[in-house]
């Protein structure tokens, strides 16, 4: 058995400012907003489409520091079979979270590698907003 991968489908950054990063990515490269993240009616984060099923996917978090790390979050790998993967996953070792759906309607487990960077692995569905668009709530 082995995971069939599909691409990366998005990658997450921090930002300080969550206006400021999404003008810049807006206005400077001319990506867009395909939906945000909201928190009791706030919003905090956004994903921006970066093409043929890629996304930047943007948070705000005030105290991240910009030395030449911490930037990025996390890696996320967009799967065809979240429920494969997850098996080979343990199958070969290493225990990920449970699946789960997520408030954009996608399918979503987590692992670490060797160094501690975060891997999501993510399928979407029919639903996921991605691709529906739509201001999500966060359930986290």
């Amino acid at each position: 058995m082995t995971i069939r991968m599909k691409q990366v489908a998005h990658v997450c950054i921090f930002a300080r400012d969550v206006e400021e990063t999404r003008r810049f990515y807006e206005d400077t490269l001319g990506m867009k907003t395909v939906f945000n993240f909201t928190r009791e009616g706030r919003i905090f984060g956004f994903y921006l489409d970066a093409g043929n099923r890629t996304f930047i996917e943007v948070f705000e978090n005030t105290s991240a520091t910009y030395d030449g790390k911490n930037q990025i979050n996390h890696i996320c790998l967009e799967v065809e079979d979240l429920q494969e993967a997850v098996a080979h996953i343990r199958a070969a070792g290493t225990e990920p979270t449970e699946a789960r759906k997520a408030c954009d309607e996608t399918w979503q487990a987590w692992i670490d590698d060797p160094n501690g960077v975060k891997i999501e692995l993510f399928q979407y569905t029919d639903a996921s907003a991605q691709f529906a668009g739509g201001d999500r709530e966060a359930d986290w």
